[in-house]
Protein backbone atom coordinates (compact mmCIF):
# COMPACT_ATOMS: atom_id res chain seq x y z
CA UNK A 1 0.00 0.00 0.00
CA UNK A 2 1.24 3.56 -1.10
CA UNK A 3 1.63 5.52 1.94
CA UNK A 4 -0.35 9.25 1.65
CA UNK A 5 1.50 11.95 2.21
CA UNK A 6 0.28 14.39 4.52
CA UNK A 7 0.15 18.39 3.29
CA UNK A 8 3.58 18.93 5.22
CA UNK A 9 5.44 16.25 4.10
CA UNK A 10 4.81 16.93 0.56
CA UNK A 11 6.36 19.19 -1.65
CA UNK A 12 5.42 21.96 -3.22
CA UNK A 13 5.56 23.37 -6.91
CA UNK A 14 4.76 26.66 -7.94
CA UNK A 15 3.70 26.55 -11.64
CA UNK A 16 2.58 29.61 -13.26
CA UNK A 17 0.57 30.45 -16.30
CA UNK A 18 1.65 32.96 -18.55
CA UNK A 19 1.11 34.44 -22.25
CA UNK A 20 -0.41 36.62 -24.40
CA UNK A 21 -3.69 38.31 -24.01
CA UNK A 22 -6.62 36.22 -25.01
CA UNK A 23 -5.03 33.21 -25.90
CA UNK A 24 -7.30 31.50 -23.29
CA UNK A 25 -5.11 31.06 -20.16
CA UNK A 26 -8.04 31.41 -17.80
CA UNK A 27 -10.77 29.07 -19.81
CA UNK A 28 -7.78 26.21 -20.16
CA UNK A 29 -7.00 25.95 -16.32
CA UNK A 30 -10.72 26.80 -15.26
CA UNK A 31 -11.82 23.89 -17.23
CA UNK A 32 -8.81 21.87 -15.54
CA UNK A 33 -9.74 22.59 -11.98
CA UNK A 34 -13.26 21.71 -12.97
CA UNK A 35 -12.66 18.45 -14.46
CA UNK A 36 -9.95 17.16 -11.62
CA UNK A 37 -12.21 17.94 -8.62
CA UNK A 38 -10.37 20.98 -7.49
CA UNK A 39 -13.36 22.97 -7.11
CA UNK A 40 -16.32 22.15 -4.98
CA UNK A 41 -20.18 21.79 -5.76
CA UNK A 42 -20.94 25.86 -4.43
CA UNK A 43 -17.87 26.92 -6.10
CA UNK A 44 -19.51 25.67 -9.06
CA UNK A 45 -23.12 27.07 -8.60
CA UNK A 46 -21.13 30.54 -8.07
CA UNK A 47 -19.11 30.22 -10.64
CA UNK A 48 -22.73 29.50 -13.08
CA UNK A 49 -24.11 32.66 -11.68
CA UNK A 50 -21.45 34.76 -12.64
CA UNK A 51 -21.69 33.46 -16.25
CA UNK A 52 -24.81 34.32 -16.12
CA UNK A 53 -24.29 37.95 -14.67
CA UNK A 54 -21.52 38.49 -17.05
CA UNK A 55 -22.50 36.27 -20.05
CA UNK A 56 -19.58 34.85 -20.41
CA UNK A 57 -18.58 31.14 -19.71
CA UNK A 58 -18.66 30.56 -16.55
CA UNK A 59 -15.03 28.19 -16.26
CA UNK A 60 -12.96 31.35 -16.71
CA UNK A 61 -14.29 33.14 -13.68
CA UNK A 62 -12.72 29.75 -11.49
CA UNK A 63 -9.33 32.09 -11.82
CA UNK A 64 -11.01 35.63 -12.56
CA UNK A 65 -12.18 36.53 -9.59
CA UNK A 66 -12.28 40.35 -9.42
CA UNK A 67 -15.17 42.38 -10.45
CA UNK A 68 -13.48 43.89 -13.12
CA UNK A 69 -11.78 40.75 -14.30
CA UNK A 70 -15.23 39.85 -14.61
CA UNK A 71 -16.63 42.71 -16.63
CA UNK A 72 -13.77 43.07 -18.78
CA UNK A 73 -12.91 38.87 -19.34
CA UNK A 74 -9.14 40.23 -18.75
CA UNK A 75 -6.92 38.92 -16.25
CA UNK A 76 -5.58 41.55 -13.63
CA UNK A 77 -3.73 40.55 -10.41
CA UNK A 78 -2.21 37.39 -9.52
CA UNK A 79 -4.80 34.25 -8.17
CA UNK A 80 -3.65 31.20 -7.07
CA UNK A 81 -5.66 27.65 -6.84
CA UNK A 82 -4.33 24.58 -5.43
CA UNK A 83 -3.70 21.34 -7.01
CA UNK A 84 -2.49 18.30 -4.85
CA UNK A 85 -1.65 14.82 -6.00
CA UNK A 86 -0.37 11.90 -4.20
CA UNK A 87 3.26 12.99 -3.72
CA UNK A 88 2.51 17.39 -4.31
CA UNK A 89 1.03 20.42 -3.95
CA UNK A 90 0.99 22.02 -7.25
CA UNK A 91 0.01 26.07 -6.54
CA UNK A 92 -1.48 27.09 -9.95
CA UNK A 93 -0.64 31.14 -10.40
CA UNK A 94 -2.72 32.48 -12.60
CA UNK A 95 -0.86 35.85 -14.16
CA UNK A 96 -2.08 38.51 -16.41
CA UNK A 97 -1.22 38.73 -20.10
CA UNK A 98 -2.30 42.33 -20.39
CA UNK A 99 0.96 44.58 -21.29
CA UNK A 100 -0.73 46.86 -18.27
CA UNK A 101 -0.41 44.64 -15.25
CA UNK A 102 2.67 43.36 -16.58
CA UNK A 103 4.22 44.19 -12.83
CA UNK A 104 1.56 41.43 -11.46
CA UNK A 105 3.26 38.86 -14.21
CA UNK A 106 6.42 39.51 -12.70
CA UNK A 107 5.75 38.89 -8.90
CA UNK A 108 4.18 35.54 -10.05
CA UNK A 109 7.28 34.46 -12.04
CA UNK A 110 9.59 35.57 -9.62
CA UNK A 111 7.99 32.56 -7.22
CA UNK A 112 7.76 30.20 -10.01
CA UNK A 113 9.48 26.67 -9.89
CA UNK A 114 7.84 26.18 -13.46
CA UNK A 115 5.65 27.77 -16.21
CA UNK A 116 2.97 26.87 -18.35
CA UNK A 117 3.05 29.19 -21.64
CA UNK A 118 -0.76 29.23 -23.29
CA UNK A 119 -0.37 30.45 -27.06
CA UNK A 120 -3.31 29.94 -29.53
CA UNK A 121 -2.88 28.12 -32.37
CA UNK A 122 -5.59 30.27 -34.37
CA UNK A 123 -4.18 31.55 -36.84
CA UNK A 124 -2.53 35.09 -36.78
CA UNK A 125 -2.70 34.80 -32.99
CA UNK A 126 0.08 33.12 -32.53
CA UNK A 127 2.43 35.39 -34.88
CA UNK A 128 1.10 38.18 -33.01
CA UNK A 129 1.92 37.01 -29.82
CA UNK A 130 5.55 36.14 -30.78
CA UNK A 131 5.67 39.21 -32.26
CA UNK A 132 8.62 42.15 -31.34
CA UNK A 133 5.96 43.93 -28.48
CA UNK A 134 3.97 40.85 -28.30
CA UNK A 135 3.23 39.34 -24.66
CA UNK A 136 4.32 35.95 -25.30
CA UNK A 137 7.82 37.45 -26.33
CA UNK A 138 8.19 39.37 -23.33
CA UNK A 139 6.98 36.47 -20.85
CA UNK A 140 9.52 34.10 -22.53
CA UNK A 141 11.98 36.15 -22.02
CA UNK A 142 11.19 37.14 -18.29
CA UNK A 143 10.45 33.27 -17.24
CA UNK A 144 13.95 33.11 -18.22
CA UNK A 145 15.60 35.75 -16.29
CA UNK A 146 13.32 34.92 -13.43
CA UNK A 147 14.82 31.54 -13.30
CA UNK A 148 12.04 29.15 -14.69
CA UNK A 149 14.24 26.25 -15.76
CA UNK A 150 11.11 24.03 -16.56
CA UNK A 151 8.12 25.32 -19.24
CA UNK A 152 5.31 23.28 -20.94
CA UNK A 153 3.85 25.52 -24.26
CA UNK A 154 0.33 24.48 -24.46
CA UNK A 155 -1.19 25.49 -28.22
CA UNK A 156 -4.42 26.70 -27.31
CA UNK A 157 -7.83 26.92 -29.29
CA UNK A 158 -7.62 23.71 -30.92
CA UNK A 159 -11.52 24.11 -31.73
CA UNK A 160 -10.37 26.81 -33.89
CA UNK A 161 -7.81 25.18 -35.63
CA UNK A 162 -9.84 21.69 -36.61
CA UNK A 163 -7.29 19.97 -34.24
CA UNK A 164 -4.77 20.21 -36.87
CA UNK A 165 -1.57 18.21 -36.70
CA UNK A 166 -0.58 20.57 -39.51
CA UNK A 167 -1.15 23.84 -37.29
CA UNK A 168 0.41 22.73 -34.37
CA UNK A 169 3.44 21.97 -35.90
CA UNK A 170 3.57 25.25 -37.29
CA UNK A 171 3.35 27.05 -34.07
CA UNK A 172 5.64 24.58 -32.35
CA UNK A 173 8.01 25.45 -34.98
CA UNK A 174 7.75 29.60 -34.19
CA UNK A 175 7.96 28.77 -30.32
CA UNK A 176 10.43 26.40 -30.71
CA UNK A 177 12.39 28.95 -32.56
CA UNK A 178 11.53 32.01 -29.94
CA UNK A 179 12.27 29.72 -26.78
CA UNK A 180 16.06 28.90 -28.55
CA UNK A 181 16.79 32.59 -28.95
CA UNK A 182 15.88 33.62 -25.42
CA UNK A 183 18.03 30.36 -24.64
CA UNK A 184 15.48 27.43 -23.36
CA UNK A 185 16.94 24.04 -24.42
CA UNK A 186 13.74 22.44 -26.93
CA UNK A 187 14.94 18.82 -25.83
CA UNK A 188 13.29 19.78 -22.57
CA UNK A 189 10.13 21.63 -23.26
CA UNK A 190 6.79 20.04 -23.54
CA UNK A 191 4.51 20.66 -26.86
CA UNK A 192 1.09 19.87 -25.99
CA UNK A 193 -1.89 20.43 -27.97
CA UNK A 194 -4.97 21.31 -26.08
CA UNK A 195 -8.42 23.36 -26.30
CA UNK A 196 -9.72 25.05 -23.06
CA UNK A 197 -13.32 25.29 -24.56
CA UNK A 198 -13.80 21.98 -25.24
CA UNK A 199 -11.80 20.12 -22.65
CA UNK A 200 -9.76 18.31 -25.10
CA UNK A 201 -6.24 17.11 -23.78
CA UNK A 202 -6.74 19.17 -20.75
CA UNK A 203 -7.41 16.60 -18.09
CA UNK A 204 -7.22 13.71 -19.82
CA UNK A 205 -6.02 12.94 -23.57
CA UNK A 206 -8.03 13.66 -26.56
CA UNK A 207 -9.53 11.49 -29.32
CA UNK A 208 -9.90 14.25 -31.72
CA UNK A 209 -5.98 14.18 -31.68
CA UNK A 210 -4.90 10.86 -32.57
CA UNK A 211 -1.88 12.29 -34.03
CA UNK A 212 -0.42 13.34 -30.81
CA UNK A 213 1.16 10.93 -28.71
CA UNK A 214 2.40 13.10 -25.50
CA UNK A 215 0.61 13.93 -22.23
CA UNK A 216 -2.68 15.76 -21.82
CA UNK A 217 -1.79 18.79 -19.67
CA UNK A 218 -3.05 17.04 -16.01
CA UNK A 219 -0.06 14.30 -16.66
CA UNK A 220 2.46 16.89 -17.60
CA UNK A 221 1.65 19.01 -14.71
CA UNK A 222 2.04 16.26 -12.43
CA UNK A 223 5.89 15.29 -14.23
CA UNK A 224 6.93 18.76 -13.22
CA UNK A 225 10.18 18.15 -10.69
CA UNK A 226 10.99 20.17 -7.58
CA UNK A 227 13.63 22.38 -8.44
CA UNK A 228 17.19 21.58 -6.68
CA UNK A 229 17.43 24.02 -3.67
CA UNK A 230 19.98 24.02 -1.45
CA UNK A 231 18.37 23.68 2.43
CA UNK A 232 22.07 25.11 3.46
CA UNK A 233 21.28 28.90 2.38
CA UNK A 234 19.87 31.33 4.96
CA UNK A 235 16.73 31.75 5.13
CA UNK A 236 14.53 34.30 2.75
CA UNK A 237 11.49 35.38 1.72
CA UNK A 238 10.11 37.54 -0.58
CA UNK A 239 6.78 39.01 0.73
CA UNK A 240 4.19 39.53 -1.49
CA UNK A 241 1.21 40.49 0.03
CA UNK A 242 0.55 41.69 3.92
CA UNK A 243 -2.97 41.39 5.04
CA UNK A 244 -4.53 43.06 8.68
CA UNK A 245 -6.91 40.73 10.24
CA UNK A 246 -8.87 42.15 13.21
CA UNK A 247 -8.40 39.81 15.92
CA UNK A 248 -5.19 37.88 14.20
CA UNK A 249 -3.09 40.60 13.88
CA UNK A 250 -0.62 41.08 10.88
CA UNK A 251 -0.17 38.08 8.39
CA UNK A 252 2.30 38.36 5.46
CA UNK A 253 2.18 35.88 2.44
CA UNK A 254 5.16 35.10 0.28
CA UNK A 255 7.59 32.35 -1.07
CA UNK A 256 10.34 30.90 0.52
CA UNK A 257 13.38 30.78 -1.94
CA UNK A 258 15.90 29.25 0.62
CA UNK A 259 16.46 28.24 4.27
CA UNK A 260 13.68 26.69 6.64
CA UNK A 261 11.12 28.76 8.73
CA UNK A 262 9.58 27.67 12.10
CA UNK A 263 7.11 28.71 14.85
CA UNK A 264 8.94 30.82 17.62
CA UNK A 265 12.01 31.73 15.04
CA UNK A 266 12.78 35.25 15.25
CA UNK A 267 13.37 37.26 11.79
CA UNK A 268 14.46 40.57 10.64
CA UNK A 269 12.25 41.81 7.64
CA UNK A 270 14.04 44.54 5.81
CA UNK A 271 14.51 47.16 4.32
CA UNK A 272 11.93 48.13 6.96
CA UNK A 273 14.31 46.72 9.93
CA UNK A 274 11.19 45.40 12.00
CA UNK A 275 11.97 42.70 14.00
CA UNK A 276 9.54 39.84 14.76
CA UNK A 277 8.66 36.26 16.03
CA UNK A 278 6.69 33.65 14.00
CA UNK A 279 3.33 32.45 15.57
CA UNK A 280 1.77 30.75 13.08
CA UNK A 281 2.23 29.24 9.61
CA UNK A 282 -0.35 28.72 7.30
CA UNK A 283 -0.01 26.55 3.61
CA UNK A 284 -3.18 26.52 2.06
CA UNK A 285 -5.22 27.19 4.98
CA UNK A 286 -3.55 24.34 6.61
CA UNK A 287 -1.50 25.17 9.87
CA UNK A 288 2.02 23.72 10.06
CA UNK A 289 5.39 23.44 12.25
CA UNK A 290 7.85 24.66 9.68
CA UNK A 291 8.14 25.49 5.92
CA UNK A 292 11.05 25.00 3.16
CA UNK A 293 11.87 26.31 -0.34
CA UNK A 294 9.45 26.54 -2.62
CA UNK A 295 6.56 26.95 -0.04
CA UNK A 296 4.03 29.30 -0.59
CA UNK A 297 3.11 30.66 2.84
CA UNK A 298 1.33 33.07 4.91
CA UNK A 299 2.13 33.75 8.69
CA UNK A 300 1.08 35.11 11.83
CA UNK A 301 3.59 37.54 13.22
CA UNK A 302 4.08 39.15 16.91
CA UNK A 303 6.52 42.44 16.90
CA UNK A 304 6.77 46.28 16.70
CA UNK A 305 5.81 48.47 13.29
CA UNK A 306 4.14 44.82 11.93
CA UNK A 307 1.72 47.40 10.03
CA UNK A 308 4.94 49.13 8.13
CA UNK A 309 5.34 45.47 6.27
CA UNK A 310 5.04 46.07 2.70
CA UNK A 311 4.75 44.05 -0.70
CA UNK A 312 8.59 43.46 -1.49
CA UNK A 313 9.75 43.34 1.53
CA UNK A 314 12.18 40.36 2.41
CA UNK A 315 12.47 37.78 5.74
CA UNK A 316 15.65 36.50 7.02
CA UNK A 317 17.08 35.36 10.38
CA UNK A 318 18.14 37.81 12.56
CA UNK A 319 21.63 36.25 12.41
CA UNK A 320 21.21 36.48 8.76
CA UNK A 321 19.26 39.50 7.91
CA UNK A 322 18.53 40.24 3.86
CA UNK A 323 21.09 42.45 2.73
CA UNK A 324 19.70 46.00 2.30
CA UNK A 325 20.67 48.28 -0.80
CA UNK A 326 20.58 52.13 0.19
CA UNK A 327 19.82 54.79 -2.28
CA UNK A 328 22.99 56.91 -3.66
CA UNK A 329 25.28 54.87 -0.81
CA UNK A 330 25.22 51.53 -2.46
CA UNK A 331 25.43 49.99 -5.83
CA UNK A 332 24.84 47.21 -7.43
CA UNK A 333 26.97 46.12 -10.46
CA UNK A 334 25.12 43.82 -12.84
CA UNK A 335 25.51 41.79 -15.83
CA UNK A 336 22.58 43.21 -18.38
CA UNK A 337 21.21 42.45 -21.99
CA UNK A 338 18.95 45.61 -23.49
CA UNK A 339 15.99 43.27 -25.35
CA UNK A 340 13.88 45.96 -26.38
CA UNK A 341 14.90 50.08 -26.62
CA UNK A 342 13.50 52.29 -29.31
CA UNK A 343 16.81 53.91 -28.67
CA UNK A 344 19.73 54.28 -26.64
CA UNK A 345 20.38 53.80 -22.83
CA UNK A 346 23.05 56.26 -21.25
CA UNK A 347 24.17 57.16 -18.02
CA UNK A 348 21.57 58.54 -16.03
CA UNK A 349 18.97 56.48 -17.15
CA UNK A 350 16.03 55.96 -14.57
CA UNK A 351 13.75 53.35 -15.42
CA UNK A 352 11.70 50.77 -12.93
CA UNK A 353 13.38 48.32 -11.46
CA UNK A 354 11.46 44.65 -10.52
CA UNK A 355 13.37 42.24 -8.23
CA UNK A 356 11.58 39.63 -6.47
CA UNK A 357 8.05 41.10 -5.16
CA UNK A 358 9.71 44.33 -4.85
CA UNK A 359 10.14 47.37 -7.70
CA UNK A 360 11.03 50.84 -7.48
CA UNK A 361 12.83 53.27 -9.83
CA UNK A 362 16.79 52.49 -10.53
CA UNK A 363 19.46 55.15 -11.59
CA UNK A 364 22.11 53.84 -14.37
CA UNK A 365 25.06 55.59 -12.96
CA UNK A 366 27.46 54.19 -15.23
CA UNK A 367 27.80 51.66 -17.81
CA UNK A 368 31.40 50.22 -16.89
CA UNK A 369 31.60 47.91 -20.27
CA UNK A 370 29.92 46.26 -23.36
CA UNK A 371 30.83 42.61 -23.36
CA UNK A 372 29.91 39.81 -25.73
CA UNK A 373 27.74 36.54 -24.49
CA UNK A 374 30.79 35.14 -22.84
CA UNK A 375 31.58 38.28 -20.81
CA UNK A 376 34.42 39.19 -22.93
CA UNK A 377 34.89 43.08 -22.72
CA UNK A 378 34.50 44.63 -26.49
CA UNK A 379 34.44 48.39 -25.50
CA UNK A 380 35.59 49.99 -21.85
CA UNK A 381 33.03 52.77 -20.73
CA UNK A 382 30.90 53.34 -23.43
CA UNK A 383 28.75 56.27 -23.99
CA UNK A 384 25.48 54.47 -24.67
CA UNK A 385 24.11 50.91 -25.23
CA UNK A 386 21.72 49.85 -27.31
CA UNK A 387 19.16 46.78 -28.69
CA UNK A 388 20.87 43.54 -28.12
CA UNK A 389 23.46 44.93 -26.43
CA UNK A 390 25.25 42.97 -23.21
CA UNK A 391 26.84 45.65 -20.54
CA UNK A 392 28.27 45.46 -16.81
CA UNK A 393 26.45 49.16 -15.56
CA UNK A 394 26.25 50.22 -12.05
CA UNK A 395 22.62 50.99 -10.60
CA UNK A 396 21.82 52.40 -7.16
CA UNK A 397 18.06 52.34 -6.07
CA UNK A 398 15.78 55.17 -5.35
CA UNK A 399 14.51 53.94 -2.23
CA UNK A 400 15.86 51.39 -0.21
CA UNK A 401 15.58 47.96 -1.81
CA UNK A 402 16.77 43.91 -0.41
CA UNK A 403 18.67 42.36 -3.04
CA UNK A 404 21.67 40.49 -3.31
CA UNK A 405 24.36 38.56 -5.48
CA UNK A 406 23.36 36.27 -7.83
CA UNK A 407 25.49 33.40 -7.40
CA UNK A 408 24.64 33.23 -2.91
CA UNK A 409 20.83 34.00 -3.87
CA UNK A 410 19.70 33.52 -7.68
CA UNK A 411 15.80 35.03 -6.84
CA UNK A 412 16.68 37.82 -5.14
CA UNK A 413 19.80 38.50 -7.68
CA UNK A 414 17.48 38.35 -11.14
CA UNK A 415 15.95 41.60 -11.89
CA UNK A 416 14.04 43.53 -14.92
CA UNK A 417 13.83 46.98 -16.32
CA UNK A 418 10.77 48.03 -17.53
CA UNK A 419 10.21 51.35 -19.66
CA UNK A 420 6.91 52.80 -21.76
CA UNK A 421 4.71 49.78 -20.65
CA UNK A 422 7.43 47.37 -21.85
CA UNK A 423 10.77 45.49 -20.45
CA UNK A 424 13.62 46.60 -21.94
CA UNK A 425 16.49 45.04 -19.92
CA UNK A 426 17.19 42.33 -18.11
CA UNK A 427 20.16 40.72 -15.56
CA UNK A 428 21.71 39.75 -13.42
CA UNK A 429 23.37 41.24 -10.00
CA UNK A 430 27.15 40.30 -9.80
CA UNK A 431 28.59 42.56 -7.56
CA UNK A 432 27.03 45.21 -4.25
CA UNK A 433 29.35 47.88 -3.54
CA UNK A 434 28.98 51.18 -1.43
CA UNK A 435 29.32 54.58 -3.91
CA UNK A 436 32.65 55.66 -4.16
Amino acid sequence: MVKKLKIDEKKHINVIVIGHIDHGKSTLFGDLLIRIGAISEKEKRELEKAGELYGKDPKIFTLDTLVEERKTGNTINLTFKKIETKDKIITIIDAPGHADFIKNMITGASQADAAVLVVSGKKGEAEVGCASNGQTKEHVYLAQTLGIKQIIVVINKADLWEFSEVRFEEVKKIMSNLLKTVGYDIEHVRFIPTSGKTGDNVAEKSTKMSWYNGDALFEALKKIQFPKISNNRPLRLSIQDVYHIKGHGTIPVGKISSGTLNIGDKVLINPGSISCEIKSIENHHVSIQSAGPGSNIGFNIRGNNTKEIRRGFVVGHESNPPNVINPNIDTMRAHIIVINHPTVICSGYTPVFHLATAQTAVKFLNIESKIDHTGRVIESSPKFIKQGDHAIVKLTPMKKLCAEIYSEFPSLGRFAVRDMKQTVVVGIIKEIEKLK
